[in-house]
């Protein structure tokens, strides 16, 4: 596996190496041996699979506060998603920042993102599957959202707006009054 550092401190993309022959290819995803080399030691406890039947819906931007923070990987195995991570940790250098990367299931690449972000995606293309893996359970007292359209962060969605929940639309804005998480 390669992994790639990103502008956000913690956060890595993931680029599995393919070891291909005539029957085709084999790719790891998943090594504890590696992922220690990025200071990964907590145990993935969940894993889910999202469904997003519509080109352009929105799914975001969501987190889990202390102690139920979670570190999550994501891998886009059908279509195509812009993944976009937020920086909510207050004391960090880059708090507030965004960063976005397009995974897709041609390309492989996985997005490794530490507690304290904010993530969601759009999708690019219709029926677009993603694999999440959480090292926290999913803990409904503890979960927060930021609005996609946020005023201070200022993602810049590719593509307008076709589907968003109503959950995901009621998040609130931040303001300047927002210490982090």
């Amino acid at each position: 596996m390669i992994f790639s550092s990103t502008p956000l401190k913690g956060s890595y993309i993931i680029e599995p190496e393919r070891f291909i022959d005539n029957r085709g290819w084999l790719a790891r995803y998943f090594c504890k041996k590696e992922f220690e080399k990025i200071n990964h030691n907590k145990e993935w406890v969940q894993m889910n699979h999202s469904f997003t039947t519509k080109k352009g819906t929105i799914r975001g931007m969501h987190y889990q506060v202390a102690p139920y923070r979670e570190i999550k990987m994501i891998r886009c195995i059908a279509g195509v998603v812009f993944d976009v991570i937020v920086d909510l940790r207050k004391d960090s250098p880059t708090f507030l920042k965004w960063f976005a990367i397009e995974l897709s299931a041609q390309n492989k690449k996985m997005i490794y993102i530490p507690e304290g972000f904010a993530h969601g995606f759009q999708s690019l293309s219709d029926d677009a599957e993603l694999l999440y893996h959480h090292s926290e359970y999913y803990t409904p007292g503890a979960e927060g959202g930021i609005k996609y359209d946020d005023l201070l962060i200022k993602i810049e969605w590719p593509l307008p707006v076709s589907v968003i929940s109503v959950k995901d639309s009621a998040h609130p804005y931040l303001n300047n009054n927002f210490k982090g998480i």
